[in-house]
Formats: structure tokens, C-alpha cells, sequence
């Protein structure tokens, strides 16, 4: 997961950076360089969480962002501002990681609420 949230990243950063520049597009990717590339560097800190109540943590965060990720995808659709096939790739990844991130949060609840 840490490759695929760096990549994912990457990939982002390479699509936005294609975007023509107004006021509103570059508010809009500013927010979405932000988002995505917080997405990776929380997951990675949370890979070396001291602990399941850390890992908990910095996993909600990245949850958070992630969705927000989406979030700024969906603005970015809505504008027209990528090729509809780049946007589907990257919202389809960006839905794909919230899924696995919440269900791995979902798995951590359960395993704090049993100590």
C-alpha cells in the first residue's frame, strides 16, 4: 500500500500539472496536491505507528484525506478541466483506497474495542 498511495500521488500530480492555469483551477489543485499527497505520507507514518491506537489514528487521517482526494476529483470532473478517461482512472483508484483504507479502520476498531 505504501507504493500504491505513492504512486497514486504521483500519478495525480503528473495528471493536475496538465490543467490550464486560472484562479479557480489553481485553488482546485492546490487542494488536490494537498489531499493526495497527504494520503501517502499519513499512511506511511502510520505504517510505523507505535502502536494499534496510533496506527488507528494516523488511519483515520488518511481515510479523511483520501476522501477528500475524491472530493477534489469530482470538482476537478464537474470543470471539465482532465479527459474524461484520466478522471475515471483517477477516481476509480481514489474510491478503490478509501474502501480498503475504511475497511482496515473498521478492522483496527474491533481489535482496540476486544483489549
Amino acid at each position: 500500500m505504501k507504493d500504491r498511495t505513492k504512486y497514486f500521488a504521483i500519478r495525480v500530480l503528473k495528471e493536475v500539472g496538465a490543467i490550464r492555469k486560472t484562479y479557480e483551477s489553481v485553488i482546485v489543485v492546490k487542494q488536490m496536491i494537498r489531499s493526495v499527497t497527504s494520503v501517502a505520507s499519513n499512511y506511511r507514518a502510520a505504517c510505523n505507528a507505535r502502536s494499534d491506537k496510533e496506527f488507528f489514528a494516523k488511519l483515520c487521517i488518511v481515510v479523511e484525506e483520501a476522501d477528500e482526494s475524491l472530493f477534489w476529483l469530482e470538482i476537478i470532473e464537474a470543470m471539465g478541466w482532465l479527459p474524461n478517461q484520466v478522471i475515471d482512472e483517477l477516481m476509480n483508484e481514489s474510491h478503490q483506497l478509501v474502501k480498503i483504507f475504511n475497511s482496515s479502520k473498521y478492522t483496527i476498531k474491533q481489535k482496540l474495542n476486544k483489549e
